[in-house]
């Protein structure tokens, strides 16, 4: 339970780091409020994860769908370039979070 907490937390990490664009420096109050709401949940369930989860690689995983989600939201989201150079990195980020969790069983 706790990979399924730790995933869902690496969510609203995606959905705190997409929300900064949104509330534009935290002028705009209802993506400012979204963006502070999905952090603290993200944290929490970080945290809960934690109980169960070595924390170098929950924090790991955790930062690394974090940011593998918000760079491929970025693409889409607010057409971000998207070179091959990018798209490598990205990848790789992903063949690590694999790593990790199958290197913790």
């Amino acid at each position: 339970m706790s990979w399924v907490i730790l995933f869902l937390a690496g969510l609203f990490e995606i959905g705190w780091a997409i929300g900064l664009k949104y509330s534009e420096g935290f002028t705009r109050f209802w993506p400012t409020v979204s963006t502070v709401t999905a952090m603290l949940v993200s944290f929490l369930l970080l945290g809960l994860a934690l109980k169960n989860l070595p924390v170098g690689t929950a924090y790991a995983i955790w930062v690394g769908i974090g940011a593998v989600g918000t760079a491929v939201l970025g693409v889409i989201l607010f057409s971000e370039s998207t070179d091959w150079l990018k798209v490598v990195s990205l990848g790789l980020i992903c063949v690590g979070i694999v790593g990790l969790r199958l290197a913790h069983t």
